[in-house]
């Protein structure tokens, strides 16, 4: 009976233990998600930035037609 009680105390303090460090890794992993999201944010507005630059980029370069007839009438 002693015996039964012991190892229930020994199951009942290693399910502390690992609560424990489960509360831990769960905290530790809730930070490194804030951390990722506010990253994640961070790319998403520079690829917009690149994105934007881009298509400004593209808008300014003339039609190939244009560039067709610009080519003929240097010639």
């Amino acid at each position: 009976m002693i015996s039964d009680f012991h190892t229930l105390s020994q199951k009942i303090e290693q399910l502390a233990t690992l609560t424990q460090a489960l509360r831990s890794e769960n905290a530790e992993l809730r930070l490194r998600s804030s951390s990722l999201v506010e990253e994640n944010a961070e790319l998403a507005r520079r690829m917009q930035e690149a994105h934007d630059r881009v298509a400004a980029l593209i808008d300014s370069m003339p039609a190939p037609e244009e560039q067709k007839e610009s080519k003929e009438q240097a010639a």
